[in-house]
């Protein structure tokens, strides 16, 4: 067996085709899509990271406007950024690059950015909609990973999913998502006894650890043809790779996502995608508010 492998590049590429088709729209009725994003520091990946996303942004109509801060600025005057931010109404999308430098409190920080603009989807606010399926904003990565389950017809129905992450930006959201399509699902973290027993007994495990000098996800972890999501990303001697030692685990699943090329490029899409979704919140505001 050679797994199909999940071409995430392809799939966002379709997905931002249809987005432009809404932002012009959106432009003709008189709303132009606007994402701010705040970078604190000079990390070299949080740079790239946010260099890609504005140049996505801009390439299917985002507007974008970039505010690079000192790793000193202080907790006060990020807030007051971000307020400024949360009252223009000529912006509907705020991104703050995590993470944050240790002298801010991150948690106070996202929980200021106005729920209808967290198009991370991280505030308190959106994470309770979230967990009551209720959500218009969700987190990236995890809306991403639903995206290629949607586009490669994967019937979650019934399947035992496995999540090596608990995070509040991958593990805890993916959790709602895949319970909203009946789904069972285990969560595995650093604490989890014997997890190739809970690897080898799942349809699909969606790994998102990042640490490849403790964690790899070997072809003698997994099922025969279950379904692999690589969400980590690590540098081994200056190469891009994931959690999953790729070129086994594709002799032994049925589908398995490559890193680079698989989840990434989808969460910097359904950053766009969420933009695109705040504006539309904007614009159905603003006329609610005219028809009072």
């Amino acid at each position: 067996m050679t797994a199909k492998i999940i071409d995430g590049l392809t799939v966002s590429q379709n997905i931002k085709e249809s987005l432009k088709t809404e932002i012009d729209n959106l432009i003709k009725s008189g709303i132009t899509p606007c994402l701010a994003t705040i970078l604190i520091g000079e990390d070299p990946p949080s740079i790239i990271y946010v260099n890609n996303k504005q140049k996505s942004a801009n390439s299917i109509g985002i507007k974008t406007l970039d505010y690079r801060l000192d790793k000193g600025v202080s907790e006060n005057e990020l807030i007051q950024i971000i307020e400024n931010l949360n009252s223009d109404t000529s912006v509907h999308g705020i991104l703050l690059q995590l993470p944050l430098p240790r002298h801010l409190d991150q948690s106070k920080v996202i929980n200021k950015i106005n729920p209808t603009k967290d198009v991370d989807g991280l505030t308190f606010v959106n994470a309770g909609l979230l967990m009551n399926n209720q959500a218009k904003l969700i987190p990236c990565t995890p809306l991403g990973i639903m995206e290629l389950f949607n586009y490669y017809d994967v019937e979650l129905d019934g399947l035992k999913v496995l999540v090596i992450n608990r995070s509040n930006l991958v593990g805890k959201p993916l959790v709602s998502l895949l319970l909203k399509k009946n789904a069972t699902v285990t969560i595995a973290h650093t604490h989890t006894k014997d997890l190739t027993h809970f690897s080898r007994n799942a349809d699909i495990i969606i790994t998102a650890v990042g640490k490849r000098t403790s964690f790899i996800l070997t072809a003698d972890m997994i099922k025969e043809g279950s379904i692999i999501i690589d969400v980590g990303t690590n540098r081994i001697d200056g190469k891009l790779c994931g959690d999953v030692d790729f070129d086994e685990v594709k002799k032994k699943a049925g589908y398995v996502t490559p890193v680079p090329g698989g989840v990434g490029p989808m969460t910097i899409c359904m950053l766009l995608k969420n933009t695109v979704e705040a504006s539309k919140m904007s614009g159905l505001l603003t006329e609610k508010n005219e028809n009072r």
